[in-house]
C-alpha cells in the first residue's frame, strides 16, 4: 500500500504540469494576438484602429477565464484536502468496464443518493462538493462545473 500516495502524487504533478504547459501555450497565441492587435492601432487607419482595439479586448477575456480557472482548480484542491483529512471524499468505488467507462446505471444510482444528501442540506459545500463529482461520474459535465463552483462559493476562502 506505500505505492498508492506516490502514484496519486505523481499523477497530481503531471496534471498540474500539463495544466501549466497549457496556459504557457495559451499564454503565447495571447501575446502574439496583442502583438497583432497593437500593430493594427499603430496603423493610423480608423478600421485598423478599430480592429485592433476589438482584437486587444480577446487577451484580456483569455486571461480573466484563466486566472478565473486557476482560482477555482486552487479552491478545488483545497476543498478536496479538506474533504481527505475528515474523511468526508467519497470513495470512487463505481464498476468500469474493460476500457475504464463508467457504469451508467450505478452512476446515475449513486447520483440520486448524492443529489438527495445535498437537497437536504442545501448549504454544505461538502454535499456540492460529492455532487459534482456524482455529476461527472454521470457524464453531465456542466453541471459538473456549476455544482463545484457553488461548493466553491459556499466553501469562501478558509
Amino acid at each position: 500500500m506505500t505505492g498508492a500516495p506516490d502514484r496519486h502524487t505523481s499523477r497530481r504533478w503531471r496534471a498540474i504540469a500539463g495544466a501549466v504547459a497549457l496556459t504557457a501555450l495559451l499564454g503565447l497565441y495571447v501575446w502574439v494576438v496583442a502583438v497583432r492587435g497593437v500593430a493594427l492601432l499603430r496603423t493610423g487607419d480608423p478600421v485598423g484602429i478599430g480592429l485592433g482595439a476589438a482584437i486587444l479586448v480577446l487577451p484580456l477575456i483569455a486571461a480573466w477565464f484563466v486566472a478565473r480557472e486557476w482560482r477555482l482548480a486552487a479552491q478545488v484542491q483545497r476543498m478536496a484536502d479538506e474533504l481527505a483529512a475528515t474523511g468526508g471524499l467519497t470513495v470512487d468505488d463505481l464498476p468500469r468496464s474493460p476500457g475504464g467507462r463508467i457504469d451508467r446505471a450505478a452512476a446515475d444510482a449513486a447520483f440520486a443518493v448524492v443529489r438527495a444528501q445535498t437537497e437536504s442540506t442545501p448549504d454544505d459545500w461538502g454535499s456540492w462538493y460529492r455532487l459534482a463529482f456524482a455529476y461527472d461520474a454521470a457524464g453531465d459535465r456542466r453541471r459538473a462545473r456549476a455544482a463545484l463552483r457553488t461548493a466553491a462559493r459556499l466553501h469562501g476562502g478558509r
